[in-house]
């Protein structure tokens, strides 16, 4: 129930990150992306073959000491329906490697959409007489504002299906003050998000005491993580921003509660692109993002 899967895959590989797998063309290894190109008439064919190929490598290359993967949705769609497809196999290799995966979708709608959303991320679909998983990922990143019509239909797959969603309450990017700072009564609205993650996660509390409700908050904005984490004490946080945003461990480190527990900070350019900032040989391009994945987990677990 809740997040416990992914807390206790966190425990295991002593490892609160997750790596972003937002793929773009350029970030592929030239090697890679000519063989494809090569093989495919179709370009879509081929760019969706040729980031296959390099989200494949980077999973076998992190699947023993990152617990998660975090797919962009947006990442595979500018690739067309062969992008899609991509997609779910890249959830479903993550999956077989042992890895938890948190689609990054931020999907907002209401009703018999909102239930259409929820079953094709998160749960089943009704196929003549079936129920068949769609892309079956472990955990979805929504936006809340429309509200609990908008939550409702995700809660009950979550409890059904033992999966988790993640609200945007206080997000990374520079504008998010913009409205989630604004004053909603004595309090800001990204605190009133946040209390409502709470209250839509109430029936699903798991082991560890987060329910299936998290939040996203961003690594830059430290003071609003911390002042979080203490009124959020059932919410489990995905934190962005670590690395090329400008987040560090420090800022992160408020994250997490007194275990250790409560949240998984992602890091997306950082891993994928390691290779080229550390200008190495792109056939090593799995062994740099592995680096790269080390050095984050010593370096935000040391601030813990």
């Amino acid at each position: 129930m809740g997040f416990d899967r992914l807390i206790a895959r966190i425990r295991a590989l002593h490892n609160p990150t997750v790596a972003g797998l937002d793929p773009k063309l350029s970030y592929v290894p030239d090697y890679i992306r000519k063989e494809a190109f090569a093989r495919c008439d179709d370009p879509f064919e081929a760019a969706a073959s040729a980031i296959l190929t390099y989200n494949k490598g980077l999973i076998d290359a992190l699947c023993d000491i990152v617990p998660a993967v975090k797919p962009q949705c947006a990442y595979y769609e500018m690739y067309g329906w062969q992008g899609m497809r991509t997609l779910a196999q890249t959830i479903a290799y993550a999956k077989e490697k042992g890895m938890f995966v948190i689609t990054d979708g931020k999907r907002n709608d209401i009703g018999a959409t909102m239930q259409a959303y929820a079953a094709a991320h998160l749960g089943k679909t009704e196929l003549d007489g079936c129920r068949c998983a769609a892309f079956d990922a472990d955990a979805l990143t929504v936006n809340g504002y429309l509200g609990t019509d908008g939550i409702a239909p995700l809660t009950e797959v979550c409890a059904q299906e033992d999966k988790g969603i993640f609200v945007l309450v206080k997000t990374s990017n520079p504008s998010s003050g913009e409205l989630q700072d604004q004053l909603l009564g004595d309090a800001p609205v990204y605190r009133a998000m946040g209390n409502m993650c709470e209250r839509w996660g109430e029936a699903t509390i798991g082991e560890y005491g987060y329910s299936a409700v998290g939040a996203v908050v961003g690594a830059t904005y430290p003071q609003q993580l911390s002042e979080l984490r203490a009124a959020l004490p059932h919410t489990f946080f995905l934190v962005p921003g670590y690395g090329a945003q400008g987040g560090g461990a420090k800022d992160v480190a408020p994250a997490f509660d007194a275990n250790g527990d409560g949240a998984i900070i992602n890091s997306s350019r950082g891993i994928l692109c390691a290779y080229q900032k550390a200008g190495c040989d792109a056939h090593a391009y799995a062994e740099a993002a592995r680096a790269e994945a080390i050095r984050m987990r010593d370096d935000i677990i040391s601030a813990l």
